[in-house]
């Protein structure tokens, strides 16, 4: 066994993941057909595309001889809690630069305790620089200043060229199968490969979970390094973000709460629950027509 296909005996994912379709009244009457793509159940620690995305990344590095990872995240990053959560499993050290020195010396919230628990270290950054980071010379002093020179660079959200080759992965898993993939974006990593590995006739939709309106050209960027240019059928549905990042109103639980009720699956409060708000919605304003199969990829568990 050479040390690449090591990294995936040691994280043990078990793809492809179930396509499910439900029944639910807030599409049935509408003649759309709601089916789930479990891509939750693919790991029990690295769910959905952290898996896609970081396993790519995790075989260049044990590849090119790294010893360490480092990667990017806030305090409430489940990006950075599935890279702890893999190096523990793989046996390489990470580091996480955290969004924000005002948090240093405080209690860790639960998400950078975990990360902690994992065997990340954890590097607190001002948000200027944080928000410089993907300048070389930027970097280089980050990287400097966490003792991380020489680790394995993994941006934050784990998008790049490698994560949307594994990305694109979970496009072919779906061909033949759906008419219109949907998923919920953070970075735009898991939609840029997405629709790439769609098959013809198929189109993917991308929901921010974030305010701002910027990831058209981070994906277009992210294709364009991994493609040489533009891959697929893909639209973003703006406007489902609830306020901005981990922000989750009072609507928006219950809603959340009603689906597991009505269903008996967990849905993920970050990403998953504005992922299915905005589909209900979409239906309802007719955006898919009747016979349509809707597939809401559930890329994480809570």
């Amino acid at each position: 066994m050479n040390r690449p296909a090591h990294v995936d005996a040691l994280l043990q994912p078990r793809p492809p993941s179930p396509l499910q379709e439900i029944r639910d009244d807030g599409f049935e009457r509408y003649g759309v057909r709601l089916l789930l793509k479990r891509d939750d159940l693919v790991h029990p620690e690295l769910p959905g595309n952290k898996w896609r995305k970081l396993a790519p990344n995790l075989r260049a590095a044990v590849a090119g001889g790294y010893g360490s990872l480092v990667t990017f995240g806030g305090a409430y990053s489940n990006h950075l809690r599935a890279t702890a959560a893999a190096g523990r499993l793989v046996g390489m050290a990470t580091v996480g630069v955290v969004r924000g020195d005002e948090l240093a010396g405080r209690p860790l919230n639960p998400s950078l305790a975990r990360c902690a628990a994992d065997g990340m270290r954890l590097h607190f950054v001002t948000r200027s620089a944080y928000r410089r980071k993907a300048e070389p010379e930027v970097l280089a002093g980050l990287l400097a200043e966490c003792g991380a020179v020489g680790a394995y660079v993994v941006p934050e959200g784990g998008s790049n060229a490698l994560a949307l080759a594994g990305c694109e992965e979970l496009g072919r898993e779906l061909r033949g199968l759906t008419d219109v993939a949907a998923v919920a974006c953070g970075t735009g990593g898991t939609l840029a490969g997405l629709a790439a590995g769609l098959g013809p006739g198929q189109r993917a939709v991308g929901v921010p979970v974030l305010r701002g309106g910027f990831l058209e050209a981070e994906i277009r960027s992210l294709q364009a390094a991994a493609y040489g240019g533009a891959r697929g059928a893909w639209s973003l549905a703006e406007d489902f973000h609830h306020g901005g990042y981990a922000k989750v109103p009072a609507e928006l639980e219950a809603f959340a709460a009603g689906f597991e009720e009505r269903h008996g699956i967990p849905v993920e409060r970050v990403y998953v629950a504005k992922l299915l708000w905005a589909l209900a919605a979409l239906t309802r304003r007719g955006a898919y027509p009747p016979s349509t199969r809707l597939t809401a990829i559930i890329t994480g568990h809570p």
